[in-house]
């Protein structure tokens, strides 16, 4: 089971107590998922369909506690793929209905489709998160957080999804809608947002497992930081030794140590002795013991020493060639 479809189970087992976040949650619900069918003499049916059992449980539930009627339930095998059952709960005589749940408004023996936020029933909080809730189980998805962060509503109209999208950032959240494929999708795509708008819609199982990956993935890319941060340091200084002990042994084998002074001798010795050692652990050889900047600036003599001894080498071979 995707981790999309353990969230939507984990919020169809919460039924709202109160009248008016039902409401709320039916309306968004019939939005997002139910398509309208004219029957004649201003009548309408209202046909929603889901792969999801648990939600076509609950729209049944839903219709059945506020407003009465027994919806048809039919199961219709799914031959694409194979990819189980799919659901098609079936509304009679449904005006009223979507009038109440602000879908539709009636005027002049005509009716029209609204596609804004249904205000008289989002007057409240818990009405707001409700509607937001029954919008992710209609229409919503969520992505692994193993592979990505990824929380999308799929609307059918562009008007409503600019609606949506106004509720969403109402709890200062940063989605967005793209088209894709005629249709206008509402998303989040940072992980500490979708977190938000999981709290807000109460599917606080998926909000912990979702933290928790988060924290896994944070922990791992800590580790991988420093791993390489002190890769990267191991070949700086694996490489500046090898071309310390380069440059003393030009120096030895052309002019010979006896062209440095006292120090620098005694560290290009250590430096040819102890080829591993650090420079903290060559200026701790040292009589009396130097630091590591000490060290440091006597190995960059020895260079500046060799660079000369080497100019000085292809100056000699230039003239041998004339």
């Amino acid at each position: 089971m995707s981790f999309s479809s353990k969230t939507k189970n984990e919020l169809v087992r919460k039924i709202f107590e109160k009248k008016c976040c039902q409401f709320a949650e039916a309306s968004s619900l019939l939005r997002m998922s139910g398509t309208i069918q004219l029957v004649g003499l201003n009548r309408v049916n209202i046909r929603v369909t889901t792969e999801n059992p648990a939600i076509a449980r609950l729209i049944f539930k839903l219709f059945k506690n506020n407003f009465g009627l027994y919806a048809e339930v039919l199961v219709k095998k799914n031959k694409v793929l194979k990819k189980g059952n799919t659901y098609v709960i079936l509304i009679i005589d449904a005006t009223k209905i979507l009038q109440k749940l602000e879908i539709i408004n009636f005027e002049n023996n005509s009716f029209n489709i609204n596609y804004k936020l249904p205000n008289e029933l989002l007057k409240n909080e818990c009405c707001k998160r409700a509607y937001l809730r029954g919008a992710f189980l209609g229409g919503g998805s969520v992505s692994d957080p193993e592979k990505t962060y990824h929380l999308e509503f799929v609307t059918h109209n562009e008007e409503f999804s600019e609606e949506l999208l106004r509720l969403v950032n109402s709890y200062r959240l940063k989605a967005k809608v793209i088209l894709r494929k005629n249709n206008y999708v509402v998303y989040l795509k940072e992980g500490d947002q979708i977190v938000d708008l999981l709290n807000i819609i109460g599917a606080h199982n998926a909000l912990l497992y979702l933290e928790n990956i988060r924290i896994i993935k944070q922990m791992r890319n800590n580790v991988n930081r420093i791993v390489n941060c002190e890769t990267a340091n191991l070949s700086k200084i694996v490489e500046a030794s090898i071309r310390q002990i380069r440059n003393i042994q030009y120096i030895e084998t052309t002019a010979g140590f006896k062209i440095l002074p006292d120090n620098l001798r005694e560290i290009a010795e250590l430096r040819l002795k102890h080829k591993n050692a650090s420079l903290k652990e060559l200026g701790q050889m040292l009589t009396p013991p130097v630091g590591k900047s000490g060290v440091n600036h006597r190995l960059r003599k020895i260079e500046k020493i060799a660079q000369q001894l080497k100019k000085k080498g292809e100056f000699n071979n230039d003239k041998k060639r004339l």
